[in-house]
């Protein structure tokens, strides 16, 4: 396979990797505009422009756009997260030039019909209500809250309804005038693609921008907290989060690796203190989600009201013991978890270009994969007990949803944690 990086005069990168034998490739843009660019006042605006994209432009109806790359079995769709809002799509080798003037078009030219405006608001705000109406969804939007109170990081990336009931076609010219230039875009493509045909498409399709002046997000300042509805429902829902380096920092290969082990499979400690010894709970996990300057380990379950206390509070002593007692089998499976999941994730086309892309955003380069292998098996007992060992010291997020009234505070899990 060969990766390479290729910069326009005014900023705008393109990054490609041929992967031989394929006869597919994904295409994307990736724009460095995501939930926490936004002001209070635009919270979900980013989020309602990835929908407008697909709405028409000025050279195709809304109709024309699923219509040209459906006619030649393609695939395109977007997403909106804190950071980024990617387009993007999967198509045969021959039609990457489609493609990529597809997508060319719905970024650079939306017309922002206010017909369809309406329409879309109605959408999103559907979209809202099935969030609220599935509580192991929007918990992890409150335990954000919870963490990154009153920050743009800690806003949920749909945005409020009564704030989406007021959008409109000048406040989308708006934010897409003031984040949507060469500088914040990467054009990255996977698969069957020849990487100076993509180079010169770019330059006819986006050469002609002029940069914009970078408008860089307020730091996240992670400061814990608690967030509680209660609600009749079957489950309790914990989350808790604890915080936790960025991508940028080379200590958050231990912290997924703790992350791992404490909750990452069947075998993980949590899943076999909580579930398979104690059945206290169906499901239970840990991850670490991570941002350009921070992250957060998250620890999720769902268990009956009558459990949520003693739930809470194993978790709590997990954490604890695992400072002590972690072993070498443990940290090595947690280790080979991680491994196989990147390198299996990694293999189609979609997931090549969303990494590239992703790198390229954070280091402006594209790391070979053996540089991240080299960093996770440089991960050992002493670092992944450190790991464990530092959570005492910080304050927790906790976000609880349904029969929640017996569960604990932040406060008392806190000084469970540093007792």
């Amino acid at each position: 396979m060969s990766t390479r990086l290729h910069r326009l005069s005014n900023g705008f990168r393109v990054v490609t990797e041929y992967m031989p034998g394929l006869q597919s490739a994904s295409v994307g843009v990736w724009v460095g505009a995501g939930g926490r660019h936004e002001a209070v006042e635009q919270n979900g605006i980013a989020h309602f422009l990835e929908h407008m994209a697909f709405k028409g432009t000025a050279r195709r109806s809304a109709l024309q756009i699923a219509e040209q790359i459906e006619d030649v079995g393609g695939y395109i769709n977007a997403y909106t997260s804190r950071e980024v809002t990617a387009y993007y799509a999967r198509v045969l080798k021959e039609d990457v030039a489609l493609a990529t003037d597809l997508i060319a078009d719905i970024v650079l030219n939306p017309v922002f019909d206010p017909r369809e405006i309406e329409i879309e608001r109605g959408v999103i705000l559907q979209e809202i209500g099935q969030a609220l109406d599935t509580p192991d969804d929007i918990i992890f939007d409150w335990l954000q809250e919870a963490a990154y109170p009153e920050q743009p990081i800690g806003r949920t990336i749909l945005g409020p309804s009564e704030r989406v009931q007021t959008f409109n076609r000048a406040d989308l010219e708006h934010f897409t005038a003031q984040h949507y230039g060469p500088e914040q875009m990467i054009l990255a493509a996977a698969g069957a693609v020849d990487h100076d045909a993509l180079c010169k498409m770019a330059e006819d399709l986006f050469g002609h921008l002029k940069p914009k002046p970078l408008l860089m997000p307020d730091p996240g300042l992670f400061k814990g907290g608690e967030i509680r509805h209660a609600k009749v429902l079957e489950q309790a829902h914990v989350a808790i989060g604890f915080e936790q380096p960025g991508y940028r920092d080379d200590g958050i290969y231990a912290a997924q690796i703790f992350a791992g082990a404490m909750g990452g499979g069947m075998s993980s400690r949590l899943f076999q203190e909580a579930r398979e010894k104690r059945g206290l709970c169906y499901t239970i996990f840990a991850s670490v989600g991570a941002h350009s300057d921070g992250g957060m380990l998250t620890i999720y379950a769902g268990t009956g009201a009558e459990d949520v206390g003693d739930l809470a509070h194993l978790t709590i002593d997990e954490l604890k013991r695992a400072a002590e007692d972690m072993t070498e089998v443990e940290v090595a499976r947690a280790r080979a978890q991680m491994k196989s999941g990147m390198l299996m994730g990694l293999e189609s086309p979609s997931s090549r270009a969303e990494r590239l892309a992703r790198v390229v955003a954070v280091w402006n380069r594209v790391p070979p994969l053996s540089e991240a292998i080299e960093k996770i098996d440089a991960v050992d007992v002493a670092a992944v007990r450190a790991q464990a060992e530092a959570l005492t010291q910080t304050a927790p997020a906790l976000a609880l949803y349904g029969p929640v009234d017996a569960a604990p505070d932040v406060d008392s899990l806190r000084a469970r944690l540093a007792a």
